[in-house]
Parts: structure tokens; sequence; C-alpha cells
């Protein structure tokens, strides 16, 4: 399984009660054979430009592990759905993630000293 991060653009008006559709992108990713392994919800920000004569959107990221065919239909899926303004599916390079895991630790060992 290669990791993988996805950021959605939730509906605006979701915001109060975002955990229905949150529960379906999961169940997808799951049904998928991913697993999610960080997830991080950013709240409501203002657009760059309007879509779909949205100005806000409830940004939330995830990083995820996906074997090889899924990514094509997590896409596909989410495509269709009405609560999701935008998505983006990336590979992430591993080793940046790790890079970056590794001076994490570092910064905190530093800190523990």
């Amino acid at each position: 399984m290669k990791a993988y991060e996805l950021s959605v653009l939730f509906h605006p008006d979701l915001e109060m009660n975002l955990d229905p559709s949150l529960d379906k992108v999961k169940k997808l990713i799951e049904v998928s054979g991913g697993k999610i392994v960080k997830e991080e919800n950013d709240g409501k920000k203002r657009l760059a430009y309007a879509i779909s004569g949205n100005e806000f959107a409830v940004y939330y990221y995830m990083d995820l592990e996906l074997p090889a065919e899924a990514p094509a239909k997590i896409s596909s899926t989410m495509n269709i759905n009405d609560e999701v303004l935008r998505y983006l599916l990336v590979k992430t390079d591993e080793r940046r993630t790790k890079a970056a895991a590794k001076a994490e630790e570092e910064s905190s060992e530093e800190k523990g000293e």
C-alpha cells in the first residue's frame, strides 16, 4: 500500500453537522481497502474563488494508505458527491515524509533535554 494525502472541501452548510458526510468519505476509503493514518479538520475558510456559488468551504485533510486500485474508485465516487465542493488526492513523497518525521523526532528530543 502506498501513502496518499486527501484534501476535501465540504459544502459550508455542513459545518455544524459534518459527521454524516465525513462518515461517507471514511466508509468509501475503508471499502476501497484503505486505511486512515491521520486526519485533521481545518475548519471553515474563505475560498480564493467561488465554487458553485460558495465563498466558503470546510477544509478536511487525511493521510491515507491505499492499495493501487483505490484512488480511481475514490475519485469516481467523490466526483458525484454533492456535499464535496472539491477534493485532491495525491501520492505523498515517502522520502519527504520520512525526513519530516525525523526532523520532528529530533526537535522533540532537543526539547526534552
